[in-house]
Protein backbone atom coordinates (compact mmCIF):
# COMPACT_ATOMS: atom_id res chain seq x y z
CA UNK A 1 0.00 0.00 0.00
CA UNK A 2 1.60 3.83 -1.14
CA UNK A 3 2.26 6.57 1.06
CA UNK A 4 -1.23 7.94 -0.14
CA UNK A 5 -3.69 5.06 1.32
CA UNK A 6 -1.75 4.34 4.50
CA UNK A 7 -2.43 8.88 5.22
CA UNK A 8 -6.31 8.59 4.10
CA UNK A 9 -6.86 5.12 5.51
CA UNK A 10 -5.94 6.62 9.19
CA UNK A 11 -6.97 9.54 8.81
CA UNK A 12 -10.17 7.41 7.94
CA UNK A 13 -10.41 5.43 11.25
CA UNK A 14 -9.02 7.77 13.34
CA UNK A 15 -11.34 10.30 12.75
CA UNK A 16 -14.46 7.92 12.95
CA UNK A 17 -12.72 6.79 16.30
CA UNK A 18 -12.41 9.87 17.21
CA UNK A 19 -16.42 10.97 16.59
CA UNK A 20 -17.12 7.26 18.40
CA UNK A 21 -15.47 8.71 21.81
CA UNK A 22 -17.21 12.30 21.32
CA UNK A 23 -20.35 11.20 20.77
CA UNK A 24 -20.82 8.55 22.92
CA UNK A 25 -20.39 10.28 26.48
CA UNK A 26 -22.41 13.36 25.03
CA UNK A 27 -25.35 10.33 24.96
CA UNK A 28 -24.49 8.69 28.12
CA UNK A 29 -24.47 12.46 29.65
CA UNK A 30 -27.47 13.32 27.97
CA UNK A 31 -29.35 10.34 28.94
CA UNK A 32 -28.40 9.54 32.84
CA UNK A 33 -29.53 13.30 33.17
CA UNK A 34 -32.72 12.49 32.09
CA UNK A 35 -33.40 8.94 33.90
CA UNK A 36 -31.09 9.90 37.14
CA UNK A 37 -34.27 10.78 38.93
CA UNK A 38 -36.05 7.41 38.04
CA UNK A 39 -33.12 5.86 38.82
CA UNK A 40 -33.01 7.21 42.16
CA UNK A 41 -36.78 6.65 42.53
CA UNK A 42 -36.57 2.82 41.79
CA UNK A 43 -33.00 2.48 43.73
CA UNK A 44 -31.34 0.74 41.07
CA UNK A 45 -28.43 -0.52 42.38
CA UNK A 46 -24.74 1.37 40.71
CA UNK A 47 -23.40 -2.02 39.35
CA UNK A 48 -26.40 -2.47 37.19
CA UNK A 49 -26.36 1.34 36.38
CA UNK A 50 -22.90 0.96 35.07
CA UNK A 51 -23.57 -2.23 33.67
CA UNK A 52 -26.60 -0.56 31.64
CA UNK A 53 -24.40 1.98 30.15
CA UNK A 54 -21.79 0.06 29.12
CA UNK A 55 -24.84 -1.94 27.36
CA UNK A 56 -26.46 1.56 26.33
CA UNK A 57 -22.46 2.30 24.75
CA UNK A 58 -22.67 -0.97 22.52
CA UNK A 59 -26.68 -0.43 21.85
CA UNK A 60 -26.64 2.41 20.41
CA UNK A 61 -22.89 2.49 18.80
CA UNK A 62 -24.70 -0.75 16.78
CA UNK A 63 -28.06 1.45 15.68
CA UNK A 64 -25.21 4.79 14.85
CA UNK A 65 -22.81 3.05 13.21
CA UNK A 66 -23.00 3.84 9.73
CA UNK A 67 -24.44 7.50 10.39
CA UNK A 68 -21.11 8.27 13.09
CA UNK A 69 -18.72 6.70 10.00
CA UNK A 70 -21.14 9.26 7.26
CA UNK A 71 -20.42 12.24 9.45
CA UNK A 72 -16.45 11.34 9.90
CA UNK A 73 -15.59 11.01 6.46
CA UNK A 74 -17.16 14.02 5.65
CA UNK A 75 -15.99 15.90 7.90
CA UNK A 76 -11.97 14.66 7.21
CA UNK A 77 -12.16 14.89 3.56
CA UNK A 78 -13.82 18.67 3.58
CA UNK A 79 -10.72 19.91 5.46
CA UNK A 80 -8.31 17.38 2.93
CA UNK A 81 -10.47 20.05 -0.09
CA UNK A 82 -10.00 22.72 1.65
CA UNK A 83 -6.46 22.61 2.02
CA UNK A 84 -6.27 21.81 -1.49
CA UNK A 85 -4.30 18.14 -0.96
CA UNK A 86 -7.57 16.28 -2.78
CA UNK A 87 -6.76 18.51 -6.14
CA UNK A 88 -2.76 17.97 -5.48
CA UNK A 89 -3.26 13.93 -5.51
CA UNK A 90 -5.72 14.51 -8.67
CA UNK A 91 -3.31 17.01 -10.24
CA UNK A 92 -0.49 14.35 -9.70
CA UNK A 93 -2.26 11.95 -12.19
CA UNK A 94 -3.98 9.69 -9.37
CA UNK A 95 -7.40 9.19 -10.59
CA UNK A 96 -10.65 9.71 -8.61
CA UNK A 97 -10.76 5.98 -8.04
CA UNK A 98 -7.45 5.42 -6.95
CA UNK A 99 -7.90 8.19 -4.97
CA UNK A 100 -11.60 6.10 -3.59
CA UNK A 101 -9.54 3.18 -2.82
CA UNK A 102 -8.44 3.69 0.90
CA UNK A 103 -12.01 4.78 1.97
CA UNK A 104 -13.46 0.98 0.47
CA UNK A 105 -10.87 -0.60 2.32
CA UNK A 106 -11.78 1.46 5.35
CA UNK A 107 -15.02 0.72 5.05
CA UNK A 108 -14.38 -2.91 4.44
CA UNK A 109 -12.63 -3.17 8.20
CA UNK A 110 -15.40 -1.11 9.85
CA UNK A 111 -18.27 -2.72 8.13
CA UNK A 112 -16.66 -6.30 9.19
CA UNK A 113 -16.45 -4.82 12.49
CA UNK A 114 -19.84 -3.44 12.09
CA UNK A 115 -21.34 -6.83 11.25
CA UNK A 116 -19.40 -8.68 13.96
CA UNK A 117 -21.14 -6.11 16.66
CA UNK A 118 -24.32 -6.44 15.24
CA UNK A 119 -24.48 -10.22 14.97
CA UNK A 120 -22.56 -11.22 18.02
CA UNK A 121 -22.21 -7.85 20.96
CA UNK A 122 -25.27 -6.17 19.78
CA UNK A 123 -28.07 -8.87 21.14
CA UNK A 124 -25.84 -9.44 24.56
CA UNK A 125 -26.10 -5.57 24.78
CA UNK A 126 -29.68 -5.32 23.92
CA UNK A 127 -30.81 -7.71 26.27
CA UNK A 128 -28.95 -6.27 29.02
CA UNK A 129 -29.94 -2.50 27.98
CA UNK A 130 -33.90 -3.25 27.69
CA UNK A 131 -34.12 -5.43 30.73
CA UNK A 132 -32.48 -2.51 33.20
CA UNK A 133 -35.05 0.11 30.76
CA UNK A 134 -38.34 -2.08 31.43
CA UNK A 135 -37.17 -2.88 34.96
CA UNK A 136 -36.29 0.64 36.34
CA UNK A 137 -37.03 2.90 33.60
CA UNK A 138 -40.21 2.24 32.02
CA UNK A 139 -43.29 4.96 33.65
CA UNK A 140 -45.84 2.38 32.69
CA UNK A 141 -44.05 -1.01 33.78
CA UNK A 142 -47.36 -1.49 36.06
CA UNK A 143 -50.17 -1.68 33.37
CA UNK A 144 -47.52 -3.28 30.76
CA UNK A 145 -49.60 -5.78 28.89
CA UNK A 146 -49.93 -7.67 25.68
CA UNK A 147 -52.72 -8.31 23.34
CA UNK A 148 -54.40 -10.45 20.85
CA UNK A 149 -51.85 -13.25 21.50
CA UNK A 150 -51.99 -15.75 19.02
CA UNK A 151 -49.61 -18.86 18.93
CA UNK A 152 -49.14 -22.06 17.59
CA UNK A 153 -47.19 -23.89 20.38
CA UNK A 154 -46.67 -27.12 18.59
CA UNK A 155 -48.19 -29.26 15.65
CA UNK A 156 -51.38 -30.11 17.04
CA UNK A 157 -52.05 -27.46 19.68
CA UNK A 158 -52.96 -23.32 19.83
CA UNK A 159 -53.50 -20.44 22.12
CA UNK A 160 -55.30 -17.17 22.21
CA UNK A 161 -55.72 -14.60 24.50
CA UNK A 162 -57.04 -11.25 24.37
CA UNK A 163 -54.62 -9.05 26.83
CA UNK A 164 -52.05 -10.24 29.22
CA UNK A 165 -50.43 -8.45 31.95
CA UNK A 166 -47.02 -9.07 32.99
CA UNK A 167 -47.80 -7.59 36.44
CA UNK A 168 -49.85 -10.37 37.85
CA UNK A 169 -49.46 -12.70 35.01
CA UNK A 170 -52.82 -12.83 34.22
CA UNK A 171 -55.12 -12.82 30.82
CA UNK A 172 -58.60 -12.40 29.64
CA UNK A 173 -60.37 -14.59 27.13
CA UNK A 174 -58.07 -17.55 26.82
CA UNK A 175 -58.86 -19.93 24.30
CA UNK A 176 -56.61 -23.49 23.69
CA UNK A 177 -57.55 -25.84 20.92
CA UNK A 178 -55.97 -29.09 20.40
CA UNK A 179 -55.83 -31.23 16.95
CA UNK A 180 -55.57 -34.40 16.02
CA UNK A 181 -54.91 -34.29 11.87
CA UNK A 182 -57.74 -32.07 10.82
CA UNK A 183 -60.25 -32.67 13.24
CA UNK A 184 -60.68 -30.72 16.45
CA UNK A 185 -60.03 -32.72 19.69
CA UNK A 186 -60.93 -30.57 22.34
CA UNK A 187 -61.23 -26.71 22.95
CA UNK A 188 -60.97 -25.10 26.09
CA UNK A 189 -62.35 -21.52 27.07
CA UNK A 190 -61.82 -18.93 30.22
CA UNK A 191 -63.01 -15.36 30.93
CA UNK A 192 -59.37 -15.46 33.08
CA UNK A 193 -55.89 -17.34 33.13
CA UNK A 194 -53.38 -16.74 35.95
CA UNK A 195 -50.20 -18.27 36.29
CA UNK A 196 -49.64 -19.85 39.57
CA UNK A 197 -46.33 -19.94 40.25
CA UNK A 198 -46.54 -21.80 43.46
CA UNK A 199 -48.28 -24.61 41.71
CA UNK A 200 -46.12 -24.22 38.62
CA UNK A 201 -49.93 -24.58 37.00
CA UNK A 202 -52.62 -22.01 35.81
CA UNK A 203 -55.48 -21.42 37.26
CA UNK A 204 -59.05 -20.68 34.93
CA UNK A 205 -61.44 -18.92 35.88
CA UNK A 206 -65.08 -19.51 34.58
CA UNK A 207 -63.49 -22.82 32.78
CA UNK A 208 -65.57 -24.60 30.28
CA UNK A 209 -64.18 -27.33 28.15
CA UNK A 210 -65.88 -28.75 24.85
CA UNK A 211 -64.53 -32.70 23.26
CA UNK A 212 -65.63 -33.99 20.50
CA UNK A 213 -65.31 -37.86 20.38
CA UNK A 214 -66.87 -39.86 17.50
CA UNK A 215 -69.45 -37.18 16.94
CA UNK A 216 -70.49 -36.40 20.09
CA UNK A 217 -69.95 -33.55 21.54
CA UNK A 218 -69.03 -33.28 25.72
CA UNK A 219 -68.91 -29.46 28.22
CA UNK A 220 -67.38 -29.60 31.37
CA UNK A 221 -67.82 -26.42 33.23
CA UNK A 222 -66.00 -25.19 36.61
CA UNK A 223 -65.58 -21.92 38.06
CA UNK A 224 -61.76 -22.59 39.01
CA UNK A 225 -59.84 -24.92 37.72
CA UNK A 226 -55.70 -26.22 38.13
CA UNK A 227 -54.38 -27.12 34.93
CA UNK A 228 -50.56 -27.76 33.80
CA UNK A 229 -50.72 -26.62 29.95
CA UNK A 230 -48.56 -27.76 27.63
CA UNK A 231 -46.62 -24.23 26.92
CA UNK A 232 -44.75 -21.71 28.96
CA UNK A 233 -45.59 -17.92 30.59
CA UNK A 234 -43.24 -16.96 28.09
CA UNK A 235 -45.94 -17.68 25.35
CA UNK A 236 -48.58 -15.61 26.57
CA UNK A 237 -45.87 -13.00 26.80
CA UNK A 238 -43.93 -12.71 23.71
CA UNK A 239 -41.09 -10.00 24.51
CA UNK A 240 -41.06 -7.40 21.49
CA UNK A 241 -37.43 -6.92 21.40
CA UNK A 242 -36.73 -10.80 22.18
CA UNK A 243 -35.21 -10.83 18.52
CA UNK A 244 -32.88 -8.83 19.12
CA UNK A 245 -31.35 -10.25 22.00
CA UNK A 246 -30.11 -13.10 19.74
CA UNK A 247 -27.03 -13.36 18.14
CA UNK A 248 -27.71 -14.38 13.85
CA UNK A 249 -27.67 -18.09 14.65
CA UNK A 250 -29.96 -18.26 17.81
CA UNK A 251 -32.01 -15.79 15.42
CA UNK A 252 -33.03 -18.22 12.45
CA UNK A 253 -33.92 -20.72 14.73
CA UNK A 254 -36.41 -18.46 16.33
CA UNK A 255 -38.01 -16.83 13.50
CA UNK A 256 -38.57 -20.25 11.88
CA UNK A 257 -40.10 -21.18 15.74
CA UNK A 258 -41.84 -18.63 15.40
CA UNK A 259 -43.94 -18.92 11.62
CA UNK A 260 -44.49 -22.79 12.84
CA UNK A 261 -45.98 -21.10 16.11
CA UNK A 262 -47.81 -17.99 13.79
CA UNK A 263 -46.66 -15.51 15.75
CA UNK A 264 -48.05 -12.19 14.43
CA UNK A 265 -44.45 -10.51 15.25
CA UNK A 266 -42.76 -12.22 12.41
CA UNK A 267 -42.56 -8.73 10.95
CA UNK A 268 -40.24 -7.35 13.05
CA UNK A 269 -38.09 -9.96 13.66
CA UNK A 270 -37.36 -10.70 9.99
CA UNK A 271 -36.19 -6.78 10.16
CA UNK A 272 -34.06 -7.24 12.92
CA UNK A 273 -32.61 -10.30 10.57
CA UNK A 274 -32.39 -8.27 7.55
CA UNK A 275 -30.50 -5.00 9.41
CA UNK A 276 -27.54 -7.66 10.36
CA UNK A 277 -26.34 -7.45 6.58
CA UNK A 278 -27.96 -3.97 5.23
CA UNK A 279 -25.66 -2.06 7.71
CA UNK A 280 -22.52 -3.17 6.61
CA UNK A 281 -23.57 -2.51 2.85
CA UNK A 282 -24.75 0.84 3.88
CA UNK A 283 -21.34 1.84 5.60
CA UNK A 284 -20.14 1.24 1.82
CA UNK A 285 -23.09 3.69 0.35
CA UNK A 286 -22.65 6.46 2.71
CA UNK A 287 -19.15 6.53 2.78
CA UNK A 288 -19.09 6.92 -1.44
CA UNK A 289 -21.77 9.63 -0.74
CA UNK A 290 -19.45 11.02 2.06
CA UNK A 291 -16.97 11.43 -0.11
CA UNK A 292 -18.41 12.53 -3.37
CA UNK A 293 -20.28 15.34 -1.50
CA UNK A 294 -17.19 16.16 0.53
CA UNK A 295 -13.92 16.29 -1.94
CA UNK A 296 -15.29 19.53 -3.96
CA UNK A 297 -13.49 22.70 -2.29
CA UNK A 298 -17.17 24.99 -1.45
CA UNK A 299 -17.58 28.64 -0.78
CA UNK A 300 -19.31 27.92 2.55
CA UNK A 301 -15.95 25.41 3.87
CA UNK A 302 -16.16 22.83 5.86
CA UNK A 303 -19.85 23.91 7.05
CA UNK A 304 -21.05 23.48 3.50
CA UNK A 305 -20.36 20.12 3.62
CA UNK A 306 -21.37 19.38 7.17
CA UNK A 307 -24.90 20.87 6.66
CA UNK A 308 -25.27 18.75 3.10
CA UNK A 309 -24.17 15.97 5.17
CA UNK A 310 -26.19 16.14 7.72
CA UNK A 311 -29.90 16.58 5.58
CA UNK A 312 -28.93 13.26 3.97
CA UNK A 313 -27.89 11.34 6.94
CA UNK A 314 -31.25 12.61 7.97
CA UNK A 315 -33.52 11.91 5.11
CA UNK A 316 -31.74 8.23 5.55
CA UNK A 317 -32.37 7.59 8.93
CA UNK A 318 -36.11 8.93 8.06
CA UNK A 319 -36.39 6.10 5.11
CA UNK A 320 -34.75 3.72 7.69
CA UNK A 321 -37.21 4.18 10.35
CA UNK A 322 -40.62 4.76 8.25
CA UNK A 323 -40.09 1.68 6.06
CA UNK A 324 -38.69 -0.05 9.39
CA UNK A 325 -42.21 0.85 11.20
CA UNK A 326 -44.40 -0.40 8.35
CA UNK A 327 -42.75 -3.63 7.79
CA UNK A 328 -43.37 -3.82 11.98
CA UNK A 329 -46.65 -3.12 12.33
CA UNK A 330 -48.03 -4.44 8.85
CA UNK A 331 -48.30 -7.09 6.01
CA UNK A 332 -45.10 -4.98 4.47
CA UNK A 333 -42.53 -7.01 2.85
CA UNK A 334 -39.61 -6.46 5.84
CA UNK A 335 -36.85 -6.99 2.73
CA UNK A 336 -38.26 -4.14 0.86
CA UNK A 337 -38.27 -1.77 4.30
CA UNK A 338 -34.94 -2.78 4.88
CA UNK A 339 -33.48 -2.64 1.47
CA UNK A 340 -35.16 0.14 0.36
CA UNK A 341 -33.10 3.19 1.43
CA UNK A 342 -29.79 1.41 0.60
CA UNK A 343 -30.92 0.62 -3.24
CA UNK A 344 -32.05 4.73 -3.28
CA UNK A 345 -29.05 5.89 -1.59
CA UNK A 346 -26.73 3.50 -3.54
CA UNK A 347 -28.18 4.95 -6.99
CA UNK A 348 -27.81 8.29 -5.31
CA UNK A 349 -24.15 7.08 -4.22
CA UNK A 350 -23.34 6.39 -8.17
CA UNK A 351 -24.49 9.69 -9.33
CA UNK A 352 -22.95 11.94 -7.10
CA UNK A 353 -19.81 10.03 -7.37
CA UNK A 354 -20.14 10.17 -11.25
CA UNK A 355 -20.32 14.16 -10.91
CA UNK A 356 -17.57 14.05 -8.56
CA UNK A 357 -15.48 12.24 -11.16
CA UNK A 358 -15.98 14.91 -13.80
Amino acid sequence: MKILDWYILKRYLFTFLMMLLLFIPIGITVNLAEKVGRIIENNAPLGEVVIYYMNFTVYFANLLFPLFLFLSVIWFTSKLANNTEIVAFLSSGVSFSRFLRPYIIGATIVASLGMFLGMYLAPVASQGFNEFKFKYLSKHKSVQQTKDVYQQINDNDYIYVSNFIPRNNSGQNFTYEHFEGNELKYKMFADRISYIEADSAYRLTNYMKRSFENGIETIEKENRKLLDLPFELEDLTPVQYAAETKSYGELLRFIAAEKRRGSPNIGRYEVVKLRKWSLPVSIFILTIIAVAVSSVKRRGGMGANLAVGIAIAMIYVFFDKVFGVMAEQSDFSAVVAVWFPNVIFGILAIYLLQNAKR
